[in-house]
């Protein structure tokens, strides 16, 4: 006669089975009782793998938006945002970065230098990056939301990227190439990896 216990671990290996499967094939679970933000959150990953589809621009507004309501340092929002969308400008970075992936848009994040709010008491110490950082979080996590993706990239020649797309007065801080996810597109095998609470939160 089969036990309750054999119904239990048998259901046990069917759930660790559905999960290894849905790791494996490039999506998140979210947990029983997640928010829709803890959801949207697990769900969003770097894609590096875009379809051929342009982003209609009446999309790309609706992210846009959201960095627009994004927090920066006394609300002096410094950041920029330059919208690639012209193939001798998306040349001109294929130069200068190999982490375009096929994305038919990127976005150029940078901050205005003389807006960015600097510490009187600390030279040196100013907020443009963190306002920026703010900024394209919000809206990754916009796009995210709308069915598109993104990946964060840091690897391009800062200074040559500058000289060749941006004003005199502004720093670059990250490129954002953003589309439709291909078919095949899923999350790096790190990607659910994480270190526990206690490794990056320390209590006082």
């Amino acid at each position: 006669m089969m036990t309750n216990h054999f119904f239990k671990t048998m259901a046990g290996i069917c759930v660790a089975v559905i999960c290894v499967g849905m790791l494996l094939s490039g999506n998140t679970m979210a947990a029983e009782g997640d928010s829709p933000f803890m959801e949207l959150a697990k769900k969003r990953f770097s894609v590096r793998q875009f379809a051929d589809k342009p982003v209609p621009k009446d999309l790309l507004i609706k992210v846009l938006e959201a960095g627009n309501v994004a927090p920066t340092a006394k609300n002096l929002q410094p950041h920029r945002i330059h919208v690639l969308t012209k193939a001798e400008d998306i040349a001109k970075l294929d130069e200068l970065s190999p982490c375009r992936y096929g994305a038919p848009v990127v976005l150029v994040f940078s901050y205005n230098t003389e807006e960015d709010w600097k510490h009187g008491e600390e030279p040196g110490v100013r907020s443009g990056v963190e306002d920026v950082s703010i900024v394209a979080t919000h809206v990754m996590l916009r796009a995210a939301e709308l069915g598109l993706g993104t990946t964060w990239v840091n690897r391009f020649r800062n200074s040559q990227l500058e000289k060749a797309l941006l004003p005199a007065n502004e720093k670059a801080v990250l490129i954002m190439p953003i589309g439709f996810p291909a078919e095949n597109a899923k999350p790096s095998r790190m990607h659910t990896t994480k270190k526990p609470l206690d490794k990056t939160v320390i209590w006082h």
